[in-house]
């Protein structure tokens, strides 16, 4: 039974994220879905060489997968708005479970790409509802914070589920782990069902001015606003990608003896260090009152990370350097991944909350599987330490763009019902945010400048009216 839905306007009176209702049910459910997710990721691989099935084969089926995750994830903005959250989750849970249980038929070519590919579509909304359906349901104020906890929530389940999977298919079989999988999933869809019967918000309608002169200010397109911190986030994304392919093989290679067990350890330090700076991360960005602070932080550290890494294979030292830079990457990684998620979110209207979360998602997907399979061919090339050190220089030039961006339109956001906005509108709002920086107008839409970056213009002698939160 869906849980009660409140206003808008009772949502800002909440005095922590815990009352919102259905946010507990939502995080229950994301951890049931990614930990479903997380049982078969390595397993299924392993079933199919185990069957006698070739390498392409076993990463085709992980392939496929990312590539109907990143299709499903393109349209469900659209499936939000017209069929609501609840069912969307609903059905994203029922797709990535129960499919599990078709490869009870054979890991062999077709049933083992067919039933991937359908575990990849509920994947894929699962991804996008879940993080824009968290900015549906908790106070403005509190929505870093919120964020922070559903990565912890997501992180921890990948953590416990990740070795569990491995461990049950040793044990119990192959058979018994896509049982467990699919309902693992069963719990996320039932825990879905609680979630409020919310739908995303509409599509804005066309702008009214009270000015004529308001019409002379340009509307941004949505790519020049997200396209920065989507960046950010795919170069850090294409960083793990090569991290979580290639650390526990480095690691071995260092150390032949005990190498195996200190590269899971290595990933599980990753991990943890992404859940604890994504949580502080979104935490300073609650006090400040705008996302921002710790971005900047996040890229070094997460380039300072995979240097440490090149530097460490390359050399030769001893396994417990990467003790360090596996922290620095994790660190800088999670400060990364939420700082881009709430610039979208602030960027953007409410009306987008849904294609900002999309948005996200793919380009994590996106980066994860692009960095394993480029970096892939660089340490081919060049070895692992080509591969950490050529994932360096890219996310050191995401870093770069994220500085253009902050000189040349450091206040970038949509002209009307964004998140700075709505901050504004709620009287609690504005109390726990007074210590950022007041603004009187809100015509500050940026002019473009180049594609991607633009400036803000010089602040008309008029107010412009905001558009009211629905």
């Amino acid at each position: 039974m869906a849980t009660t839905t409140l206003t808008r306007a009772e949502i800002e009176q909440l005095d922590s994220v815990w009352r919102s209702p259905g946010f507990t049910a939502t995080l229950i459910a994301v951890a049931a879905a990614f930990g479903s997710w997380a049982l078969l990721l390595p397993v299924v691989p392993l079933a199919v060489l185990d069957n006698g099935g070739s390498d392409a084969l076993a990463g085709g089926s992980t392939g496929i997968f990312m590539a109907t995750t990143v299709l499903t994830q393109m349209i469900t903005p659209r499936l939000l708005r017209t069929i609501g959250y609840n069912p969307t989750m609903v059905f994203s849970a029922f797709m990535l479970g129960v499919p599990a249980l078709g490869y009870l038929l054979g890991v062999d070519l077709v049933p083992v790409l067919f039933f991937s590919a359908l575990r990849g579509i509920g994947f894929g909304a699962l991804t996008v509802a879940q993080a824009a359906l968290v900015a549906e349901l908790v106070p403005v104020r509190f929505l870093g914070k919120a964020s922070g906890i559903l990565g912890v929530f997501i992180g921890l389940s990948q953590m416990v589920f990740l070795p569990s999977g491995l461990a049950i298919a040793h044990n119990f079989g192959f058979d018994t782990i896509y049982l467990v999988a699919a309902g693992t999933a069963l719990v996320a869809a039932l825990m879905c069902l609680r979630i409020p019967r919310l739908k995303a918000a509409p599509k804005a309608k066309p702008r009214t001015y009270d000015h004529p002169e308001e019409k002379l200010i340009p509307t941004v397109a949505t790519w020049k606003l997200v396209t920065v911190p989507a960046l950010a986030v795919l170069t850090l994304a294409m960083g793990f990608g090569a991290v979580s392919s290639f650390l526990p093989a480095a690691v071995n290679d260092i150390d032949p003896v005990d190498g195996a067990i200190f590269g899971g350890v290595m990933l599980s330090v990753v991990g943890g260090a992404q859940m604890i700076f994504r949580y502080g991360s979104g935490v300073v960005a609650d006090r400040r009152g705008e996302p921002g602070s710790t971005m900047f932080f996040g890229q070094i550290t997460g380039m300072l990370g995979l240097a440490v890494m090149a530097l460490v294979v390359a050399q030769g030292w001893s396994v417990w350097f990467l003790v360090l830079a596996a922290v620095l990457f994790g660190a800088g990684f999670g400060c990364v991944q939420n700082e881009a998620l709430l610039s979208m979110f602030f960027r953007l209207p409410r009306s987008k909350v849904s294609e900002a979360s999309a948005i996200w998602n793919s380009s994590y997907d996106a980066g994860t599987g692009l960095g394993s399979f480029v970096l892939g061919i660089i340490a081919g090339k060049l070895a692992y330490q080509g591969s950490f050190g050529a994932g360096a220089l890219i996310v050191f030039i995401g870093f770069l763009a994220t500085i253009a961006d902050r000189i040349i339109g450091r206040h970038r956001i949509a002209e009307y019902n964004n998140m700075r906005a709505r901050l504004r509108q709620v009287p609690v709002a504005r109390k726990a945010v007074h210590s950022a920086r007041k603004i009187r107008r809100v015509a500050t839409t940026p002019v473009p400048v180049t594609k991607l970056l633009t400036r803000r213009p010089p602040r008309p002698g008029w107010k412009r009216r905001e558009e009211e939160d629905v």
